[in-house]
């Protein structure tokens, strides 16, 4: 059996950073006094005069980062997804997303993964906050292959990215020769009984239900969906016409974040059954990650239940 190779997603946002500032990239990087956890220590490391602490002022944070960016540069401004998407709401719509600056928000430590440190940093909202801004790019990669590869987008896309990391280790998914594309998802696995449409780390366990449902006899298509916005309107069609039910996987609450994009192109196109997995409308609480998953729900087997439930819906 192959080794399972496990790596955050914010250790990669920490590595291509040095990455694009050794490749001579314009990019200026800032954080709130989180480097070591947001892993842009990194940068600081190799690239000191292009990096700045403001210390603990995600609103100020924001707000440094769009005067940069006005005057030419790239920049990555990073901070707790909780703290960076939360408080910091107001410079972001109006600083950064009304004129439309290239500021990449590095959100890490986002959902409940985030473990010990509780409900007041679990952030499952800041999908469904970023949504409602104008023009903003949302990524959410699966794993470290994915998020080296949406950080080398969003430092080429023209415009605001907000892109969300994860604490926990995760499975790697991908091989080194996957090809991101904003925009667009990607078929894991085909199948003809229901699609499964997940993102971060419930790509993995998807890939995980969707085995489990194998053995039982479902066939499960699986979509990694890494761009919550713009969303693949394509795949999420095509998955409808050719499986007729759906199922969201995601680590954010059920109200406008993955579930709610996939349920705005079904409605509007092409009416199936669509179950969500996610964080039902409750706050999280102080526990080990893994385990805080499985409490919620985050896990393979909720996901297999889901599918049985959206296949009855048909």
């Amino acid at each position: 059996m192959a080794e399972v190779i496990k790596c955050a997603t914010r250790d990669a946002y920490g590595k291509t950073l040095v990455e694009l500032g050794d490749k001579g990239a314009n990019i200026i990087v800032l954080d709130a006094d989180l480097a070591a956890a947001t892993k842009t220590g990194m940068f600081k490391k190799a690239h000191p005069e292009r990096f700045v602490d403001v210390g603990i002022a995600e609103s100020n944070l924001m707000g440094v980062a769009a005067g940069l960016a006005a005057t030419g540069h790239t920049v990555f401004a990073s901070s707790f997804a909780m703290f960076a998407a939360g408080r910091a709401f107001e410079q972001i719509r109006n600083s950064i997303g009304y004129p439309h600056l290239n500021v990449k928000i590095g959100a890490t430590h986002a959902g409940i993964s985030v473990g010990e440190d509780g409900a007041s940093h679990q952030c499952c909202e800041d999908i469904a906050l970023m949504r409602t801004i104008p023009g903003m790019v949302i990524l959410n990669p699966a794993d470290d292959i994915e998020a080296r590869a949406c950080v080398l987008a969003a430092a080429e896309h023209d415009g605001p990215v907000y892109m969300r990391f994860g604490r926990l280790a995760v499975p790697r998914v991908f091989d080194e020769d996957y090809t991101f594309e904003i925009g667009k998802g990607n078929i894991l696995i085909e199948g003809s009984d229901v699609t499964i449409i997940a993102s971060g780390l419930m790509v993995n366990e998807a890939i995980m239900a969707a085995e489990k449902l194998k053995s039982e006899g479902i066939s499960a298509r699986v979509v990694n969906m890494a761009t919550i916005k713009p969303i693949d309107r394509d795949i999420i069609i095509d998955s409808a016409k050719k499986t007729g039910a759906i199922v969201t996987a995601e680590e954010h609450s059920v109200i406008g974040g993955l579930g709610s994009a996939v349920s705005e192109v079904i409605c509007e196109t092409i009416p199936v059954p669509v179950v969500k997995v996610g964080v039902n409308d409750v706050f999280g609480k102080s526990g080990p990650a893994v385990e805080l998953l499985h409490i919620y729900g985050l896990d393979a087997d909720n996901i297999a239940d889901k599918v049985k439930q959206a296949i009855s819906l048909k």
